[in-house]
């Protein structure tokens, strides 16, 4: 009896302490997801400032910008149907349901897209492609299945990966385009509002009001996005909760029967009607899902959660109210389309709804200019564009970043489009082109990703590319006719940032291949140690090298000429990865190299990782990691010398003084040179004199900075 009461209310304590540890872990589970919605409904708020801006203020310039010839009801109802599925399958189906979900560890944009492919596929034609392939092998790899034969046909093919690496260059230069003409033509169209009730106010001085507020704009980017969107959202929330309201109020009085041109059936009647004309008005009624792009641009911004929250519960309803009140205005004022926007305010909220337009347009600029800056950043750190200053604005979010030199050039480029086109209709123009090409090369790539990252079937992937591809392939087919009336100014653009890349990256692969044909071998390294009149001296050197397998040339350029060598040198590797971050595991690799004193280390980082954290400088990293690999491997450990002896030695050199030794060379172009390395090799030495060293973001002190110079024969 006893031991059946003792094992009863044992048995009975059991549950009832599990079931108040359950619980309190359901309640930390609860708040925990409570925490999370309500983050994501802040960052929500705070992306209306920022990625939607060019969006949501489409309705300033879409009507505007079509040259329509004596409308008619049909022709606004057909119109409006379009704008209703553009808005519907490129907003909803594609970017919130579909390519928003293939982030590369958070970062978007075409090259977060090819960075995805290349850690799935060994089709990167980078030269850190080999010290790729481990990570891509490990655990990064989400599909470890059989190979399709889509992705050995990119392996095998070096044309299509060329072809894929320009596509996602192509990407990325027209989202800066589109970052150059989405702040001209946002502001421009809501300050031309002002001679509406005054016509005497000139054109001229739009102009020069537009070009004022555009350099004012880009002043506070310095303050980084999470500020300025704490700034900007308020403007943009007033913007996206009043337009909406005017729309129903139009709606009810000009045209309450306006959503029946939901129906398909208007758009078959508007092309059937209007023909030829009808196609190339799709170059006006594309403007409507300008901004769209931006949604997977700025998402290492903010997170995916919080822009599908926003575009779904703001944007999205704010847009087809809108222009569902506007054309419903139109209907009834067949002839109003040129002022589209500001004549179907009613009067009484006119000059509260141009203030609110105005700020409304300076912060829709903000969308293609964070995203810039954020494209800048992944071209930079995979060696695709010359090293530009990178600042991270947040603690806590990587994405957030800010360039300098990006901005003021962004700046000076906007508002010369202001000052040089004035007409609001020819940068529509090159607008349109920008933005459905940018969504024309994003289908491509997310058809690749479906493939070959997600395993999708291939029915399902067929038919998302072929919807996608013959809708925008349709606007593109509209937009490109208008490459006289403006549309080249992208294009050109587009052209002179591939070439800065292009001179770029082949001078950094010529530098490559010429270090790797004569770089040092550790017998030949061993041998010059071994000489009589090289001495080694005390302290501790950080020798940077681009190459792994093997040593630097600028090596026996220095042990000739300098006669020493530290007694502990570290032969150190930046290597950028084609992944956002790094596991901090995987982060700084040793090896001995079998030379009493030299050790071999990489230190990889992906495009989305801060270089130096602030907890530890350089130096302490390096040798903590160091003395972990020493303590945990003896791999390569040398007779007769102990691992305690290695530490000290370590210690005693890091205590005499530390030197980061780097090289800085330059291509000798002699008359034997081809004509395209002399032109192409002269850019890039033009380039690489006037772009930012790559030490500095490391923070290293300049007393213990060495340049070593040499010429490398071209």
């Amino acid at each position: 009896m006893d031991l059946e009461m003792n094992a009863s209310s044992h048995n009975g304590a059991i549950p009832a302490d599990l079931s108040l540890s359950d619980a309190i872990l359901d309640s930390n589970r609860h708040a925990n997801k409570n925490g999370a919605v309500w983050k994501d409904v802040l960052l929500a708020y705070k992306s209306l400032g920022v990625v939607f801006g060019g969006l949501v203020t489409s309705p300033l310039y879409v009507y505007p910008s079509m040259n329509l010839l004596s409308p008619t009801e049909a022709d606004y109802l057909g119109i409006y149907s379009i704008m209703f599925w553009t808005l519907t399958m490129i907003g909803v189906v594609k970017y919130v349901c579909i390519v928003l979900n293939a982030d590369d560890h958070g970062e978007g944009g075409t090259l977060a897209l090819y960075s995805l492919l290349c850690r799935h596929a060994d089709i990167g034609i980078l030269s850190s492609r080999n010290a790729n392939t481990r990570v891509r092998n490990g655990q990064s790899n989400l599909n470890p299945t059989k190979q399709g034969k889509l992705e050995k046909f990119l392996e095998r093919s070096i044309f299509a990966r060329r072809m894929l690496l320009f596509i996602a260059v192509l990407g990325m230069c027209m989202l800066i385009g589109d970052g150059i003409l989405t702040p001209a033509i946002s502001v421009l169209s809501a300050i031309d509002g002002i001679r509406v009730p005054f016509p005497t106010f000139g054109k001229a001085a739009v102009e020069a009001l537009s070009a004022a507020i555009l350099i004012a704009l880009f002043l506070p980017q310095k303050f980084g996005t999470s500020r300025v969107s704490f700034m900007f959202a308020p403007i943009m929330a007033s913007w996206t909760f009043t337009t909406p309201m005017i729309g129903i109020y139009s709606i009810l009085r000009y045209y309450p029967q306006i959503f029946k041109a939901v129906s398909p059936h208007y758009i078959v009647s508007f092309f059937l009607r209007n023909g030829r004309l009808g196609w190339q008005l799709l170059g006006g009624t594309v403007l409507c899902i300008t901004g769209a792009e931006a949604m997977f641009a700025d998402l290492g911004h903010f997170n995916r959660r919080s822009i599908q929250i926003a575009f779904l519960f703001t944007i999205y309803p704010s847009l087809i109210l809108t222009y569902a009140g506007q054309t419903a205005y139109l209907i009834k004022n067949l002839n109003d389309y040129g002022d589209g926007f500001y004549k179907f305010v009613p009067k009484p909220v006119y000059w509260p709804m141009f203030v609110i337009a105005t700020l409304a347009a300076i912060v829709a600029s903000q969308s293609l200019i964070s995203a810039s800056f954020s494209v800048i950043k992944q071209a930079v750190v995979l060696d695709y564009f010359p090293r530009v200053k990178v600042v991270h604005t947040s603690q806590d979010k990587e994405g957030q970043v800010y360039s300098p030199e990006i901005n003021y050039i962004l700046m000076f480029l906007c508002v010369a489009v202001v000052l040089g086109f004035g007409d609001g209709k020819d940068i529509g123009n090159a607008f349109g082109i920008v933005v459905i090409l940018v969504m024309f090369i994003t289908t491509i790539l997310m058809t690749l990703v479906m493939i070959i990252v997600w395993r999708t079937r291939l029915l399902f992937a067929g038919l998302y590319f072929v919807a996608f591809f013959i809708l925008e392939g349709t606007y593109v087919s509209a937009v490109v006719t208008k490459f006289v009336e403006g549309g080249w100014l992208p294009f050109a653009v587009s052209i002179v940032l591939a070439f800065i890349m292009f001179g770029w990256y082949y001078g950094r692969q010529k530098k490559f291949e010429y270090e790797m044909t004569n770089k040092v071998t550790l017998e030949c390294l061993s041998s010059l140690l071994s000489r009589p009149d090289v001495q080694r001296v005390p302290g501790l050197c950080i020798f940077y090298t681009n190459i792994q397998d093997g040593l630097t040339p600028i090596l026996g350029h220095y042990i000739h000429n300098m006669k020493s060598l530290h007694k502990v040198t570290i032969f150190t590797t930046l290597r950028y990865l084609l992944v956002a971050k790094v596991a901090p595991n995987e982060r700084i690799i040793f090896r001995r190299l079998g030379i009493k004193g030299i050790y071999g280390c990489v230190i990889q980082y992906g495009y989305a990782d801060l270089i130096n954290p602030e907890d530890d400088d350089f130096i302490t990293q390096v040798t903590c990691s160091l003395r972990n690999h020493l303590e945990s491997n003896y791999e390569g450990q040398l007779e007769g010398c102990s691992v305690q002896q290695e530490i000290l030695q370590l210690e005693e050199a890091k205590s005499v003084g530390v030197v980061h030794v780097r090289g800085k060379t330059r291509f000798y172009i002699g008359k034997d040179s081809g004509w395209s390395d002399k032109v192409l090799l002269g850019f890039y030495e033009f380039l690489h004199s006037n772009c930012r060293s790559a030490l500095p973001a490391l923070e290293i002190p300049l007393v213990e900075s060495l340049e070593i110079g040499m010429l490398y024969k071209a």
